[in-house]
């Protein structure tokens, strides 16, 4: 970072510090929105735009080498007038990553002079045009742009991730549900909730929550179905990188039949297993002495001091009403072996016994046992380790209504299943420019909180500038006009990014 940027920032700080200090008011007779006198004029030379981090995801692409990998994979384009493939892609998952939730949002930035000196770009595609591109995409040309995408990673994490932390990688393969009300979608299907939709399959990298294929399928289809073949991918993907793979998944996904073939290849798993009839005999035939108690982690505040838990209005209503109420009451866990009927040879099984109690208002009317099961391979968890292991997955959770409504990523704009899916993955792209650029921040507690930080968060701290666009001769200068808490965190990333190199 340039010492005269350094300076300036240190300045706003100081001067916003003073600012918000906490102080003794003496009682106020006017509100403290005071503003009078408000005018509004153009500028006849300054011009700014609202989304300024745009710049250094663009130079992210270009310097990470994924706008090179997309223009030597993909073709859908006959003759590039003026576009190129990388050209359409970004445009798209710039329009998400600057907080567009549609085609029709690309507008807005077309017609934006600023945004588009910013990309020293003459003109960018227009909704429409944009729209036509997707419908251009065949099931090949998307897988082309994932391996594009993919073939970046492994260089960044080699890069930017030490040893201890590539030491295992762990996926996650979940399905979700799409709903579209359009009536003549292509290849949409009726949910098992009675839904018109599609059902897009997610596997994803638990490390640095990237999406590493995001597959559309039609609303009809199983959570598992076709899953193997792009779990398969994903481990080919991350061993470029990490030393061990381990794979996660809910009840769906225990695939008995490749368990055998996984192991010996290398490759860990825990999945949850369905509690079918022969495994909850097994648990209720198991001695009390392989029984012990859960305890769950307790999350400690960050202050060190814990606050008084507020009254449960929820729970009052329940009694009040005498509705049914479920309650948990104690959680054991054991574990035995169990072999497969698909498999020849045995693995572990960890049982999670839940002892439950259904209340109707204040009457117990009966206590229940229900009972959970984890199939793994990984032999040094203790069984509650599995268990956390596996409730950890949750993330991934978080991951695919970031997708869904931060980026809105899938909100099927187009007329077909491998149209909305050429959108999904573009749209994606940018989540993943928001883990590269967490992955290049130096400050190993601040890469974490962009890691994790939801999407509408990321866009308020990071792309969010207001920033004055200046063309020079041979520079495009975005001169930050505004100040927040990840000003700095931005500006020390961006050097970072300036400086990389993953050839």
């Amino acid at each position: 970072m340039k010492n005269h940027d350094s300076r300036i920032l240190r300045k706003r700080k100081v001067k916003l510090r003073k600012r918000l200090a906490r102080r003794q008011w003496s009682a106020q007779s006017k509100p403290m929105f005071r503003a009078r006198n408000i005018q509004y004029e153009m500028a006849e030379r300054v011009r700014a735009i609202d989304c300024g981090g745009i710049g250094a995801f663009h130079q992210l692409a270009r310097k990470s080498g994924l706008i090179r990998a997309i223009d030597a994979r993909l073709h859908v384009l006959k003759r590039h007038l003026p576009y190129q493939e990388s050209d359409h892609v970004l445009n798209i998952a710039y329009n998400s990553l600057t907080g567009g939730n549609c085609l029709d949002d690309i507008e807005l930035r077309r017609n934006d002079e600023a945004y588009m000196d910013g990309l020293g770009a003459e003109r960018i595609p227009d909704p429409t045009t944009a729209g036509d591109f997707t419908r251009r995409f065949a099931e090949q040309d998307v897988l082309d742009l994932l391996e594009a995408i993919n073939s970046v990673r492994p260089k960044l994490w080699k890069k930017r991730l030490k040893a201890a932390e590539r030491k295992e990688a762990i996926l996650d393969v979940d399905g979700t549900l799409a709903p579209t009300t359009g009536e003549c979608k292509e290849g949409m299907g009726i949910t098992y909730k009675g839904v018109w939709g599609y059902h897009p399959l997610l596997v994803s990298l638990a490390n640095t929550q990237e999406p590493l294929y995001l597959v559309n399928r039609s609303g009809n289809r199983p959570s598992h179905d076709g899953s193997v073949e792009w779990l398969d991918r994903g481990i080919g993907l991350v061993r470029q990188a990490f030393s061990r793979v381990c794979q996660r998944g809910d009840t769906d996904f225990s695939l008995t039949r490749h368990f055998d073939r996984w192991t010996q290849e290398g490759v860990r798993f825990a999945f949850g297993k369905d509690a079918t009839k022969n495994l909850v005999e097994i648990a209720e035939g198991l001695d009390t002495s392989r029984w012990s108690v859960l305890e769950r982690r307790q999350r400690l505040p960050k202050t060190g001091r814990s606050r008084q838990r507020p009254v449960n209005v929820k729970e009052q209503i329940v009694v009040e009403k005498e509705y049914k109420n479920i309650t948990l009451q104690k959680e054991h866990v054991a574990e035995f072996r169990y072999r497969p009927t698909r498999c020849k040879r045995g693995y572990r099984v960890i049982a999670l016994r839940k002892q439950l109690s259904v209340d109707q208002g204040q009457v117990l009317l009966w206590k229940e046992t229900r009972y959970f099961f984890y199939i793994a391979n990984i032999e040094e968890m203790t069984p509650a380790e599995v268990v956390f292991f596996c409730n950890d997955r949750c993330n991934q959770e978080n991951l695919i209504e970031q997708l869904k409504n931060g980026l809105n990523a899938m909100r099927m704009p187009v007329g077909d299943l491998v149209s909305n899916w050429a959108y999904m993955v573009m749209s994606a792209l940018a989540w993943t420019l928001k883990a590269w650029f967490a992955l290049l921040v130096r400050n190993s507690q601040r890469r974490q909180e962009l890691l994790k930080m939801e999407f509408r968060g990321f866009l308020n701290a990071i792309v969010r500038l207001p920033t004055q666009i200046i063309r020079t001769g041979r520079r495009i200068v975005f001169r930050i006009l505004g100040y927040n808490y990840w000003t700095r965190t931005f500006l020390e990333t961006y050097d970072r990014i300036s400086r990389l190199s993953l050839a």
